[in-house]
């Protein structure tokens, strides 16, 4: 049967067949649980496990100990927003924010907001990046963290985290950003970007769902952490639970994957976009969302006006498999929150598509994907 061309890769990517191969063993040969120290079963897999920590902290440059495993980038952000917030509790309770976060930091911080913590949503410019100025002039004497994503889930936007970090450890408030969609496709340093908590996945990177991290930094300065999670003090005690060990390999081994070719793979990806939005820009009342370069390679997100968005996405699906916003909240029939933040109407927002290219596509499946929607916009205009 016929599937259709996957431009998603933003909501999730296959897994590299390099990285099941890496983590086949570990399901039953190295099968042990790393927390078992006394017999050889343990000792592998613990040895996976450190050898993993090692890969993800070079890859942002930081030590292994500072790397805490996590089911995921949302058990990492609301680690690090809930953990600082708890830790940090005599110090202040005022946390800053961006209107166009992953619903995984917004959500957090409403909760803490139920709390009794005050909660400053920034807004955005209308490419989606952060203000600095009024990020410098929203800093309080009570303000405990400021977190800032890397990569926009839904219009690629890049942050500028070197700037953002600077602006916060000269206040000497603690800096978390949620890498999610970063990782493995654009440099990170926490050291030179003065990051202090980092949030990252692998499912986004053709690792396996259900694995993620949260960088802790240790000096310059210390990060205070309240678990959230307890039960045997694994992950220095801030995440209790058994470790994954297959999935832990295999996250480690798509980020090495990813770190070798990052260069030319995003040259690649860069090229696909571009054609896409070359042959898409040419239909009347198209518009780019987000700013036109500062984005990630693989992503393209676009408005079009004067169509119904349901009909829009309707008409494509049996073609290629895109998305109007964020697959985690796709069960939310509101507009995007963050196109909206961007300053688009309703009906602007609706009648959106989040472009998602990967390691998989190819030229040919853009020129298929650029003539269907074409040939839908041109078929629901006419019906208008």
């Amino acid at each position: 049967m016929h599937r259709p061309i996957y431009l998603d890769n933003h909501a999730t990517t296959p897994v590299d067949q390099r990285v099941v191969d890496a983590m086949l063993p570990y399901f039953t040969e190295y099968f042990g649980n790393p927390s078992s120290i006394n017999h050889q079963y343990g000792w592998e897999a613990e040895a996976a496990v450190k050898k993993a920590r090692e890969i993800l902290a070079n890859a942002i440059n930081a030590a292994p100990e500072e790397i805490i495993f996590t089911s995921g980038a949302t058990e990492a952000n609301n680690l690090a927003i809930k953990g600082i917030a708890e830790a940090y509790f005599e110090k202040g309770q005022h946390i800053i924010t961006l209107a166009t976060e992953h619903n995984a930091v917004i959500d957090p911080c409403k909760y803490l907001e139920s709390l009794g913590f005050e909660i400053t949503i920034l807004p955005v410019q209308k490419d989606g990046l952060i203000d600095l100025n009024l990020l410098e002039k929203s800093l309080r004497s009570d303000t405990v963290l400021v977190s800032i994503m890397a990569a926009n889930n839904e219009i690629g936007v890049l942050q500028p985290l070197r700037e953002i970090g600077k602006i916060c450890h000269e206040k000497e408030i603690i800096f978390h950003t949620d890498a999610a969609q970063a990782i493995g496709k654009i440099p990170l340093d926490v050291q030179t970007m003065q990051i202090d908590l980092m949030s990252l996945t692998g499912h986004k990177i053709y690792a396996p769902k259900g694995i993620g991290a949260l960088y802790v930094r240790r000096r310059n300065p210390r990060v205070k952490l309240a678990a959230q999670q307890h039960g045997g003090g694994h992950e220095r005690g801030m995440r209790s639970g058994t470790l994954c060990t297959p999935q832990i390999v295999g996250f480690a081994k798509a980020v090495e994957i990813a770190l070798l070719a990052q260069k030319q793979e995003s040259d690649r990806i860069i090229k696909l976009r571009d054609k896409l939005w070359q042959l898409l820009s040419a239909v009347e009342g198209i518009r780019l969302n987000g700013h036109p370069t500062q984005r990630l390679a693989g992503n393209l997100n676009i408005s079009v006006e004067d169509v119904d968005g349901a009909a829009l996405l309707l008409g494509l699906q049996s073609v290629m498999a895109v998305s109007s916003g964020s697959a985690c909240s796709s069960t939310n029939i509101a507009p995007s929150h963050v196109l909206m933040a961007l300053g688009h109407s309703e009906k602007l927002a609706y009648a959106s598509i989040r472009f998602g290219i990967g390691r998989f596509n190819t030229e040919a499946e853009i020129d298929i994907v650029a003539a269907q929607v074409i040939s839908t916009i041109q078929s629901l205009r006419r019906l208008c």
